[in-house]
């Protein structure tokens, strides 16, 4: 009985000593098994500021928005301005790109402040671009709900979230979004009014 306590009590350890080294230090490549998971967690983590010429002019609100099949539509190389109101702002959940230690912010953005879940497309702070931005999640929403706001961020397609998106399944009642293209991570934040 004590070996088996013992054993618990060593388990119990090293967890919170590996939770401890990843939330100090989590790779860019996230916790995934995969060569495939892992660089798509690297574009998720990036930290590079886009450069003027890394962003794709034809991508607004208005055209993320378009209906129809649209993973193809853009390319995760290249990076985006967009405009919209801010509809609501949370914690996204522990996931391997964050290794499981640290969360996302997630910002619904639409064309209107009464859009609904299929008319709204998500943005997301990482913990890498919040710490160097200082973004809270009580001070992004305490200064970003309802308001008309512009973002930068770098484009990318979130398979994971196509059969939940309006443009990938249309009509489904479990949509929540209007498209699994995301501006992952947010770079820049400007309120225009």
């Amino acid at each position: 009985m004590k070996q088996i306590g013992r054993l618990i009590l060593i388990a119990v350890a090293l967890f919170i000593t590996a939770f401890f080294v990843l939330s100090i230090y989590c790779p860019s490549s996230g916790l995934d098994l995969t060569k495939q998971r892992r660089e798509f967690q690297q574009l998720k983590n990036r930290t590079a500021l886009p450069e003027d010429s890394d962003f794709d002019s034809r991508v607004t609100l208005e055209t993320l928005l378009l209906p129809g099949g649209d993973q193809s539509r853009w390319a995760t190389s290249r990076a985006a301005r967009i405009e919209g109101y801010v509809i609501s702002i949370s914690s996204g959940p522990r996931e391997a790109a964050n290794c499981y230690c640290r969360r996302d912010i997630h910002i619904m953005l639409a064309p209107r402040p009464d859009a609904p879940a299929q008319e709204q497309i998500v943005l997301e702070v990482t913990p890498r671009i919040k710490a160097t931005k200082q973004w809270s999640l009580e001070t992004l929403q305490r200064d970003l709900i309802g308001r008309s706001v512009r973002f930068e961020g770098w484009l990318l397609f979130d398979l994971s979230h196509a059969a939940e998106s309006e443009n990938t399944a249309p009509g489904r009642a479990n949509n929540w979004r209007a498209t699994a293209w995301e501006l992952h991570p947010i770079t820049k934040i400007e309120i225009l009014k």
